[in-house]
């Protein structure tokens, strides 16, 4: 009689929970036997960078026909060819030495009304010295550049969208 109470009782379960002792996830593999056999990891596809969706405006407004459209970074030229034109121009354009229409496409009209306000200001043609591009969105590149001016570095931050099928300057900034 006592096996059937025994038989007639639920069981019960308890969950237990582990907690790693490293964070590093490839200490139990350390060793030189079970190297061997380490699982493989699948090699992953490359992940398509997302596409920014909101264009920088500037506080204006559009109708939803007529907004700038995001474009991808795929889909347009070479960023760097075109960083380095562009603040080949500009420089000289601080310097007094070159007209401010000629990058007048590649801006937005609020950064290429400040640039015609800043031409001429510097007495000096900067000589670019190093360009970093980073891109931390599909149709965003923002980049510092290294301008020396007589014996002062000071650094040009620009940042570039693709807006429309082309790249557009949305902010350029000498500090």
């Amino acid at each position: 009689m006592t096996t059937e109470l025994e038989y007639s009782q639920q069981p019960s379960f308890s969950t237990i929970n582990l907690a790693p002792v490293s964070s590093d996830p490839d200490e139990d593999w350390q060793h030189l036997v079970l190297e061997m056999f380490r699982p493989e990891v699948p090699e992953q596809a490359p992940k398509k960078p997302r596409l920014y969706l909101v264009a920088s405006t500037f506080g204006e407004e559009y109708d939803a026909e007529f907004a700038p459209e995001p474009t991808s970074a795929a889909d347009l030229p070479n960023i760097n060819e075109l960083l380095t034109q562009f603040i080949h121009k500009v420089v000289e354009i601080w310097a007094g030495r070159r007209s401010a229409s000629q990058v007048q496409a590649m801006c937005h009209h609020l950064i290429f009304a400040e640039l015609q306000r800043q031409a001429g200001q510097q007495k000096l043609v900067g000589r670019v010295r190093k360009i970093q591009v980073t891109q931390p969105l599909d149709g965003i590149s923002e980049s510092t550049v290294t301008v020396r001016y007589g014996d002062r570095l000071r650094v040009v931050a620009i940042r570039f969208e693709g807006l429309d099928n082309r790249w557009l300057c949305t902010a350029l900034t000498l500090i």
